[in-house]
C-alpha cells in the first residue's frame, strides 16, 4: 500500500503527479496534481487509498469524494488533437505540467508517476509504479481516473455505439468493432494504428 514515505523525505510541499488515458484510442489524456494534507487525512482514505488500478469503479469514486477534503488538487489535459500532433508521451507530460500550474499552491517538490518527468518549475523525482508507492500520486492516480471515465461518458452520450460509458476509450472488442462498423468520430486518435486504418 502507498505511504507518505516519499512525501516526507523530500520535505516541504509535495505534489504527487499522475496521468491516465495514455493507451485508449478515443478521449483526452488527463492528469491530476494533488497536494494532501496529512494533519486532515481521514484514517478512511489512508486505509483504502491506492494505485486506482487497483480499485473497484465504486471505492474509486468513494476516494475521489473524500481526496478534496484533505488536498490540494489540479487538473490538467491534452486532447485528441495535440496527442495527434505530438504524439501521446508528449501530451501525457504537457497534461502534468498543466495539473501541476492548476494547483492553487506550488510545491517545493514534484513526485511524478513514471521514468519520464514533465517539465516543472520545482525538482521533480520519477518514480516508476508511484502510484502503489506514494500516497500523493495515488491520490492523483485516483481522481484522474474518476474525471477521466466522467468526461468519457458524456462523450459516449454524444457519440453511441462505441461504449466508452464502459471502456472509457480503450480498445476493447466492443470498441473495435464499433470502430469497423461506424468509423471514427471526432474524438478517436488518428495517429493510433487501429484508428488510422479506418480513416
Amino acid at each position: 500500500m502507498p505511504d507518505l514515505s516519499l512525501e516526507n523525505e523530500l520535505g516541504g510541499v509535495v505534489a504527487g503527479i499522475d496521468e491516465v488515458g495514455r493507451g485508449p484510442l478515443a478521449g483526452p489524456v488527463v492528469a491530476a496534481a494533488v497536494i494532501l494534507d496529512p494533519a486532515r487525512l481521514p484514517r478512511r482514505l489512508l486505509d483504502r487509498l491506492d494505485d486506482s488500478k487497483a480499485l473497484s469503479k465504486r471505492l474509486r469514486e468513494e476516494l475521489a469524494e473524500l481526496i478534496p477534503e484533505a488536498a490540494i488538487i489540479g487538473f490538467g489535459e491534452a486532447g485528441v488533437e495535440e496527442i495527434d500532433r505530438v504524439n501521446i508521451l508528449q501530451a501525457t507530460l504537457l497534461a502534468m505540467r498543466r495539473a501541476y500550474d492548476a494547483l492553487a499552491t506550488k510545491a517545493d517538490h514534484a513526485l511524478v508517476d513514471g521514468n519520464r518527468p514533465p517539465r516543472l518549475p520545482c525538482p521533480v523525482r520519477c518514480v516508476v509504479k508511484g502510484d502503489s508507492l506514494s500516497l500523493s500520486i495515488a491520490a492523483a492516480s485516483v481522481v484522474a481516473k474518476v474525471r477521466r471515465d466522467a468526461i468519457m461518458a458524456d462523450l459516449a452520450a454524444a457519440w453511441p455505439g462505441y461504449g466508452w460509458e464502459r471502456n472509457a476509450g480503450y480498445g476493447t472488442a466492443e470498441h473495435l468493432a464499433a470502430l469497423k462498423q461506424l468509423g471514427p468520430t471526432p474524438h478517436h486518435r488518428r495517429s493510433f494504428a487501429p484508428v488510422a486504418q479506418y480513416m
